[in-house]
């Protein structure tokens, strides 16, 4: 194989592709046509190509790194003289409309079919925003996404549960139509061996709070971290471009909190969407989840058509 290339921040190696996709080894592609329709997200066109390329060498880069984990645990275990086991966590950050949700389906059910079968479980940042009833009373609507429109403790202590062994946590659940969180509704989560968590600012740290000393941050749990990354122009296109779909599709449900954009012409819905990315998620994007990019052990590159072109990993 060509050696990948440097890339201008000598912490990353760069590899095209083609050479990416070489480091899948024997590594067997265990989707179906079938399932990466059920796995696709709105608006994405990933092929089963692509998921041999890119996200069966991340799974196998996973696997190994979960046995390397595994492994160190197993050594500070025989310091101790009691068991260590704690969930692998992955955190998988990346702006609205680049693909996490898709990425992050995809290497559920790829790492869950690794023949070890490893329990896998997916949870999002979405069910720690904080309920709409709150946000408009702090005057957050328009900053939803944001990071102090999150409950960052509750999701602290959700992950630092998991990660300490507990058997059974449980995180909020949010409903993307009706665009808050589901009163009463929980996500459990029971000892899984790998947990992946997915959302817009989950690599954020940041300076210790005056007054406050240092403290820890969700980003500080994670064995491995991956940003989804892309041109911001190509992110807005997208944006656009699922918006208008919405507008035909989930917004015409008399219960979707976007109801009132269905009848939008198709001129004032992209007028619309381009506006709601330039006061709230492009401004997120550059502000607060694009300077968390250096942060991550691996970044996968998207290009304008959406698919990845080159993965950058982050030297040992």
């Amino acid at each position: 194989m060509t050696p990948a290339a440097e890339t201008a921040d000598p912490l990353y190696v760069s590899f095209p592709r083609a050479e990416w996709a070489r480091l899948r080894a024997a590594t067997p592609l265990s989707l179906t046509e079938d399932d990466l329709r059920e796995l696709r997200g709105l608006n994405e066109a990933v092929s089963l190509d692509e998921v041999a390329d890119v996200h069966l060498p991340v799974s196998r880069l996973l696997n190994l790194s979960l046995a390397a984990t595994r492994g160190l645990h197993g050594a500070v275990a025989s310091f101790l003289g009691e068991p260590v086991a704690a969930p692998f966590v992955v955190g998988l950050a990346g702006s609205v409309a680049v693909g996490k949700s898709t990425t992050a389906r995809i290497l559920q059910r790829l790492l869950s079919r690794w023949p070890e079968s490893p329990r896998v479980d997916l949870v999002t940042t979405d069910g720690f925003l904080l309920p709409n009833a709150v946000l408009e009373d702090r005057g957050l609507m328009d900053r939803k996404g944001f990071p102090e429109s999150y409950d960052r403790r509750g999701l602290f202590r959700f992950v630092s549960s998991v990660k300490a062994g507990s058997p059974e946590v449980s995180a909020p659940v949010y409903s993307h139509l009706a665009y808050d969180i589901v009163p009463g509704e929980r996500q459990v989560v029971r000892s899984p061996d790998i947990l992946i968590l997915e959302g817009l600012n989950v690599l954020q740290a940041g300076p210790p709070l005056p007054g406050r000393g240092p403290h820890a941050f969700v980003s500080d749990l994670f064995d491995f971290s991956i940003y989804i990354d892309a041109d911001e122009d190509d992110i807005e296109r997208w944006y656009v471009e699922r918006f208008l779909r919405l507008r035909e599709t989930v917004f015409r449900d008399p219960a979707s909190y976007f109801r009132r954009y269905a009848d939008l012409t198709a001129a004032e819905a992209e007028a619309t969407a381009r506006d709601i990315w330039t006061r709230i998620n492009g401004a997120n994007l550059r502000r607060n989840i694009a300077p968390t990019r250096g942060r991550a052990r691996l970044i996968l590159e998207k290009g304008p058509d959406h698919a990845v072109r080159r993965v950058l990993l982050r030297r040992l």
